[in-house]
């Protein structure tokens, strides 16, 4: 039976079954997991590099699976008799640590046995007397033997517990390393960690002094690299980590041991050093593209001279194999979670919908699968509040409104408020303003705003000049130049007469400003607009990116972007012909707008202009002189 069958059988995500194996559980990063299982047999170093949400931890963890079996050692530290502040490491096989730990402490106690049977003795002689006392000689010999005693009790404790520590007896070994109980390589997740829980450190003794103070071999703390000897240390943000941090992670992976010693520099636990302890791990390097920028260059060149650079999936082909995979993914998230119920064949179906428009592409289905989960979970507990047996279609459409993303009730709150103070305006004609698209989000998920966009032309100095205001990006920026050359192309003459264009992106939702060049074509029509006086239509919004030849190219967030429109009761909205493919809506959402595709500037200002009476300027309009 072939997946594209089987996903046309399933009734519900109960019925697919789901691999223990974590390396199974790994949704659409095949050409990644081939290389991990490669790196895994060979003991290689990974670094994964993509968006988050596409699996790396997930990913880290299914090398640590696949690691060949090897013996894990247990690590005891124990006291230096010629250097206290250099404590010894020896490595026990797997076990051995908690029987060694316990043959001394039963060796120590066998030789305080006589002194803590006299020691009962004489504190049993101690409280009694003073009764004897009173008895015999009255209340104020009975009341200073009393304080006899008690005196020295308390100097007697004192002097046992002195004479213990500075006694040279049986001292107990501090196991560092316990892998008694473990029976598969460890994996360490060490993301965030500070310099200490990574590299180890050793605890302050504010007690140096007159052998009160704890020996520096039990105040050693093994750090995140030791407990992953023989596993996995993953490390997610790498780049976070400090330089000196990273140099010192790159030490411990070419050495294969390192040192406990303290962090700060104003503890007393940085004059210990023990001897070196095991580090033979994996190392799971993540990140995003900027994370490579951070790494140190010779902890990269180790991972790469020693194992593998792997660049994660964010999308996969939406073919009914890969359809399958958003199934069994969801099934997954229904049984990690244990606390809601398993969704019908239709309510997957919605799910890989919305895989589909959070790809951003056509033919594609997202593997940001973080958030996707999230939205599962949402209708889950649609589901069981409202104590149906599985997810219907109907929880998942009102989870979509409930887990709505910050940016989603940010936009709907602008869009209430601007249209309330007409600021979005979706009636009549308006010379120099247009209704641009624009997204606000993070890359793993968008929401579409409607962005106005107003132009006015101004008398101005010895050149034309292109102002923009509303806290531009750098790429919008980028943007407006290249309609700065398009409109001086299409209107030479008029630029003689020394015009100044001004530019406004009225202020968006968040107030972090525009930032990328979808509003290109936007920016190009109301500068027309109001060089010409040839009013826009208000109905329409318009998105798309513009080349210095007037050619309207491809844009991102296009599905959100329309989704804004309708919202806002915009009733047209023009969009790249090349992005024709990658518009996802519902049938009641394509009744609510006309859609318009369009691969030149020539025919967005036909479609978005009122051109009555101003036809011969249309005209005059070419690309080609």
């Amino acid at each position: 039976m072939t997946k594209s069958n089987i996903i046309k059988k399933f009734k519900t995500t109960k019925e697919i079954s789901i691999s223990k194996n974590l390396v199974d559980q790994v949704i659409g990063q095949d050409e990644s997991i081939n290389i991990i299982k490669k790196a895994a047999k060979q003991r290689r170093n990974v670094l994964l590099i993509g968006e988050p949400g596409t699996g790396k931890s997930l990913t880290g963890q299914a090398l640590a699976e696949l690691l060949p079996k090897s013996e894990l050692p247990d690590i005891i530290s124990l006291d230096n008799p010629s250097d206290e502040h250099g404590p010894y490491i020896k490595s026990l096989p797997k076990g051995q640590g908690v029987i060694t730990v316990n043959r001394f402490k039963l060796e120590s106690m066998k030789q305080f046995k006589g002194q803590t049977i006299f020691f009962y003795i004489l504190l049993l002689i101690s409280l009694l007397s003073p009764w004897w006392v009173r008895k015999q000689y009255g209340d104020i010999m009975g009341a200073a033997s009393l304080i006899t005693s008690m005196m020295f009790v308390t100097i007697f404790i004192l002097f046992m517990n002195l004479n213990k520590k500075m006694k040279k007896g049986i001292k107990i070994p501090k196991l560092l390393i316990d892998n008694s109980k473990k029976e598969k390589a460890p994996f360490i997740d060490a993301t965030g960690s500070h310099a200490g829980a990574l590299l180890g450190d050793v605890l302050h003794d504010p007690l140096q002094s007159g052998g009160l103070g704890t020996p520096a071999y039990e105040r050693l703390v093994p750090g995140m690299i030791h407990k992953a000897n023989k596993g996995v240390l993953f490390v997610d943000e790498i780049g976070n980590l400090t330089p000196t941090t990273q140099q010192e992670l790159l030490t411990c992976m070419q050495e294969k041991k390192y040192s406990i010693t303290g962090q700060s520099e104003r503890s007393s636990g940085a004059m210990v050093r023990s001897e070196e302890v095991p580090t033979d791990f994996v190392l799971v390097a993540a990140g995003t593209l900027d994370t490579i920028k951070k790494m140190n260059p010779a902890l990269r060149s180790r991972i790469r001279g020693y194992g593998y650079e792997v660049n994660m999936n964010s999308t996969m082909e939406d073919n009914p194999s890969n359809r399958f995979k958003i199934a069994k993914f969801v099934a997954q998230e229904v049984n990690k979670d244990n606390k809601i119920p398993h969704f019908t064949k239709s309510a997957v179906d919605q799910i890989i919908q919305e895989a589909k428009i959070r790809a951003g592409v056509s033919n594609k289905l997202t593997l940001k699968l973080r958030e996707l989960g999230g939205l599962v979970r949402a209708a889950g507990d649609l589901a069981k509040e409202e104590k149906s047996k599985f997810v219907e279609p109907i929880h998942i459409k009102n989870a979509k409104k409930l887990a709505r993303t910050l940016e989603q009730q940010i936009v709907d709150k602008y869009i209430s408020n601007k249209k309330k103070y007409e600021v979005i305006v979706t009636k009549g004609n308006r010379v120099g303003r247009v209704n641009g698209l624009a997204v606000l989000g993070s890359d793993s998920y968008y929401s579409g705003l409607v962005l106005p966009i107003e132009s006015e032309v101004t008398p101005g100095g010895k050149k034309a000049e292109f102002i923009a205001t509303g806290k531009l990006g750098e790429t919008a920026k980028e943007a407006v130049k290249n309609v700065s050359a398009i409109i001086l192309k299409l209107f030479g003459e008029d630029i003689k007469e020394k015009y100044d264009i001004y530019i406004q992106f009225l202020q968006v939702a968040s107030g972090g400003g525009v930032e990328g060049d979808s509003a290109s074509i936007a920016v190009a029509t109301a500068v027309l607009s109001a060089l010409k006086g040839i009013p826009i239509r208000q109905d329409t919004a318009m998105t798309g990116s513009l080349s210095v030849r007037g050619e309207v190219l491809a844009i991102g967030g296009v599905t959100q972007k329309i989704e804004a429109a309708i919202q806002a009761g915009i009733k047209r909205v023009i969009i790249p012909n090349a992005n024709k493919d990658d518009v996802l809506l519902s049938d009641s959402q394509k009744k609510k707008v006309d859609l318009i595709f369009v691969s030149s500037i020539e025919e967005v200002l036909k479609e978005a202009m009122d051109w009555k009476g101003k036809s011969n300027i249309f005209k005059k309009i070419s690309f080609n002189s």
